[in-house]
């Protein structure tokens, strides 16, 4: 029985090795995966909003040429909706075109701080002065003079595009 129960113990010996190797094993390969996990996901993935207060900035909702459909509007005297759909166009561009992290609630400051670091400095400006005219329509119920109006029209496809990256 001694041989039988050596032998025995010098099994279960090499067993009880290979299974700690086996968990080493294990364990080395959880923290590879965990890593590599953390690092993909260092970035947490925002989904865009499809609305910014009550304004619908999906890119299907506006029209392809945002500035002409304004200026329409505009000259059909339907002062607020075409200034409207300047801002929504130029959220709906700087969500979906530049990458800004505007929220279902940001206000026109937070877009606009958000923004700062995305855009160039003439389009910067030209948010800046959208703005300005949007929150003077909409809040303040004056007037925007038409060549103000004008000039928003015509900047915005050139200021409000996509900045192009290789």
């Amino acid at each position: 029985w001694r041989d039988f129960f050596q032998s025995l113990s010098a099994g279960l010996r090499i067993a009880m090795w290979l299974v700690v190797a086996g968990l080493f094993v294990f364990v080395l390969l959880r923290l590879r995966d965990w890593f590599q996990t953390r690092d993909r996901d260092s970035r947490p993935q925002v989904k865009a909003p499809t609305h910014v207060g009550s304004l619908d900035i999906r890119p299907e909702s506006l029209p392809d040429d945002i500035g002409a459909a304004a200026r329409a509007l505009w000259q059909r005297g339907e002062t607020r909706p075409a200034l409207s759909l300047l801002y929504r166009g130029a959220l709906s561009r700087l969500v979906h075109g530049h990458g800004v992290p505007i929220r279902a609630a940001s206000t026109e400051s937070d877009c606009l701080a958000l923004a700062s670091s995305r855009l160039r400095p003439d389009a910067q400006d030209f948010l800046a002065r959208l703005v300005s005219g949007w929150q003077s329509v909409a809040y303040a119920r004056r007037e925007l003079a038409p060549e103000d109006f004008e000039w928003l029209c015509a900047g915005f496809n050139a200021r409000m595009a996509p900045e192009r990256r290789p």
